[in-house]
């Protein structure tokens, strides 16, 4: 029998790492193994994943001789930084340098850095259509995914570059789900206008990613962009409506407005919306819905996963 290859999984009890683990590990008759790294081993959600089958390995993406030891011997490594974690684009950078320079020196064969595009390339700093943040950037938490896909090609690393989706789980997570308004009825506020979102359930995302890694070298060098659906804000609102039972309006507001919101990100999110909603052909058109599903046959719409998380959604 021919010995199972590991995949090193980074952000393993998160979204999209988790994803991964899972899939590799429901598959158990397929050619892969799952090591899953983690800061924390000892974790409820690390713990889990080990009772589950996954050989749990502790690294920080800060350390780069932690994650050289996590990579040893994996054939492939899924990528993943959390910008969220720390509102540091120089952290990211670092982190995503840390992670090339470790697959390179651990000589992994096929990695998939999840990235997302460098808005600079559509909308220059001295662009005064949306705000600069943090004196570098336009949106920040996508600017510096792409910034850094040149440490990965710059090494040589064969690496499939994969381009993800808005997650249908932050109308569980990220404060994004219906509010009820002074006239006691729901709405979803985006600042998207008439265009459509790119979503995708996060679990997904690790199902795309396992496929990926199932074509073998096929996908090396090239970028993949995975979504479950492209939606309006009015086609959102009208899911919702009909899951829930309930009225669920879309309120569109302008980029701005959303940038006032004053939550941590509001501006990053503000100009992200905005770049998504102003560049909406070059956006959607690198999600393509196909290519997702032929990765991950099970791929969910919005209203099925919808359908599934409904309980979960903390309606007020």
């Amino acid at each position: 029998m021919t010995a199972r290859k590991t995949i090193a999984i980074i952000g393993a009890t998160g979204a999209q790492g988790g994803g991964l683990v899972r899939a590799i590990l429901n598959d158990t008759n397929g050619e892969f193994t799952a090591r899953a790294i983690t800061r924390n081993v000892q974790s409820d959600k690390a713990t889990a994943l080990a009772n589950q089958g996954a050989e749990v390995v502790a690294a920080d993406l800060d350390d780069l001789d932690s994650l050289q030891h996590a990579f040893s011997d994996a054939y492939g490594a899924y990528c993943v930084t959390n910008f969220w974690e720390h509102f540091s684009p120089e952290k990211e950078l670092i982190q995503a340098q840390n992670l090339a320079t470790a697959a390179k020196q651990a000589g992994v064969q096929h990695v998939i850095w999840s990235t997302l595009e460098d808005t600079r390339q559509w909308v220059p700093l001295s662009d005064d259509r949306m705000p600069t943040l943090m004196d570098k950037y336009k949106v920040p938490h996508f600017d510096t995914k792409g910034e850094a896909n040149h440490y990965f090609t710059d090494l040589g690393v064969p690496t499939t570059f994969l381009l993800t989706s808005f997650y249908w789980d932050n109308f569980i997570y990220f404060g994004m789900e219906p509010q009820k308004g002074p006239d006691g009825r729901y709405a979803i506020t985006l600042p998207m206008g008439d265009k459509k979102l790119p979503g995708i359930a996060s679990e997904d995302i690790g199902r795309c990613a396992y496929g990926v890694f199932q074509k073998g070298s096929e996908l090396i060098g090239q970028t993949v962009g995975i979504a479950g659906e492209h939606l309006t804000g009015d086609e959102m609102a009208a899911i919702f409506s009909q899951a829930l039972g309930q009225t669920v309006a879309y309120n569109s507001v302008d980029p701005a407005v959303y940038r006032s919101f004053g939550f941590p990100g509001a501006a990053d999110l503000g100009n992200m919306f905005q770049f998504k909603r102003d560049f909406n052909d070059d956006f959607c058109g690198a999600r393509d819905i196909n290519v997702a599903r032929s990765l991950n046959p099970s791929l969910q719409d919005f209203a099925t996963w919808l359908n599934r998380n409904k309980d979960r959604i903390p309606l007020k």
